[in-house]
């Protein structure tokens, strides 16, 4: 899929693809102003937290380095019949807004459709699964202290500025689940600078970092952050542990009293790890993530017209002389070879206009775009949803 903003972050970087992730900190800046506040804007994003009933720890304020309690900026919405909705109070939040804080709320994606098709589009991308959170700091606030993060993050400036600082690692690659906390920054600096409007910055896993507006007097600063986390060879080995289970001698228990027989498991597991390899198990994991959300076509609501792909990482497309699979998610559909064009502009991660569509594949496009949409491959193009790709993904027969 290709999306504005992968290759503005990709020209900013100097990047050629995904193969860059978590080699080393770089940044840049993107050259389009309107692009970046086709993103998000600080209004939009208080505009969310107003329309929606959000909690913490998804939605938080931090205030003087410490985090706000929720009671201070929420209030329980009452209806007529009683019922108890938490919503934020937004003129609690413009309070602490005005004083200088910091918003935070995670996983935007989940209630935005720009969001959402940025975060497919990266996943597309990078054959990894992307969330991403938004930051909004306002005055003379502070950040987070001195941490590091255990995945990569795409870091793009919205709006406003922010000081910046960037230290190597303390421990090489280091995990969330690890041998070592890892609690003590480096005291190597990689970078120290502010973030203006449009800057991109990467940070690999494991680079200390922290951001602040303190001593910058009035003024904003929106950045998102795109988190990816990539597979590692632990991940790979914990696979492994339950494939074993699909073997005997791994499913004995193993004897205190006259010992177990060593040899035959480290030969079971030699063969396993023989069986399956690191290609296996990257390609075993965009198949077994489940199909994502989406609003369910009704065609009693009203007609299928558009359409979209929807799945975390592109369909594999496997033709077999007649026939032609389409596997995503752990399904697989089967078609007549002759709906491969039809399958391609459908699949493409682009939105489909099934009339202009018909005019360039073919009539059959319609039938093939209701069963992907039937199967969950796809998803009814909306308003909503077609407002994410707006200005930033073009039509598939554009």
């Amino acid at each position: 899929m290709e999306h504005q903003l992968i290759n503005a972050i990709e020209t900013a970087l100097g990047w050629s693809g995904a193969d860059e992730l978590g080699n080393g900190f770089v940044r840049g800046s993107m050259d389009d102003p309107a692009l970046v506040s086709r993103i998000l804007t600080p209004n939009h994003l208080l505009d969310i937290a107003m329309r929606r009933s959000l909690d913490r720890p998804q939605f938080r304020c931090f205030q003087k380095g410490e985090e706000v309690h929720p009671a201070i900026y929420y209030t329980d919405t009452v209806s007529p019949r009683g019922q108890s909705i938490p919503m934020v109070n937004m003129r609690s939040l413009g309070r602490l807004l005005g004083e200088g804080a910091t918003l935070i709320l995670d996983q935007i994606n989940v209630f935005d459709p720009t969001m959402e098709v940025a975060c497919r589009a990266l996943q597309w991308w990078s054959h990894e699964r992307v969330q991403v959170n938004a930051y909004l700091t306002t005055n003379d606030a502070a950040g987070f202290p001195l941490h590091w993060d255990d995945h990569d993050v795409l870091i793009v400036q919205l709006a406003g500025e922010k000081e910046w600082e960037v230290r190597g690692t303390s421990r090489k690659v280091p995990m969330y689940r690890d041998s070592d906390p890892n609690n003590t920054p480096t005291e190597e600096i990689v970078w120290t600078g502010v973030m203006k409007t449009g800057d991109v910055m990467h940070i690999p896993r494991g680079h200390w970092h922290q951001a602040t507006r303190n001593g910058q007097g009035s003024g904003k600063s929106l950045h998102v952050t795109f988190g990816i986390t990539k597979r590692t060879g632990a991940s790979w080995l914990a696979w492994l542990g339950d494939w074993c289970r699909e073997h005997e001698i791994f499913r004995h228990d193993l004897d205190r009293v006259r010992g177990s027989d060593t040899q035959s498991l480290t030969e079971a597991a030699v063969r396993l790890i023989d069986e399956r390899s690191p290609a296996d198990f990257l390609a075993a994991y965009e198949q077994a993530t489940a199909l994502p959300r989406h609003v369910p076509f009704l065609d009693i609501l009203s007609p299928l017209h558009a359409v979209v792909c929807t799945t975390h990482f592109p369909p594999q497309i496997r033709e077999n002389g007649v026939s032609v699979d389409i596997v995503a998610s752990g399904k697989k559909i089967t078609f007549a070879v002759k709906a491969v064009p039809a399958l391609r502009l459908l699949l493409s991660g682009r939105p489909v206009l099934l009339d202009q569509a018909a005019s360039v594949v073919g009539a059959e496009v319609a039938a093939v775009a209701e069963i992907l949409v039937k199967e969950e491959m796809c998803a009814a193009l909306t308003p909503e949803l077609f407002s994410g790709y707006t200005g930033l993904v073009t039509n598939a027969v554009s």
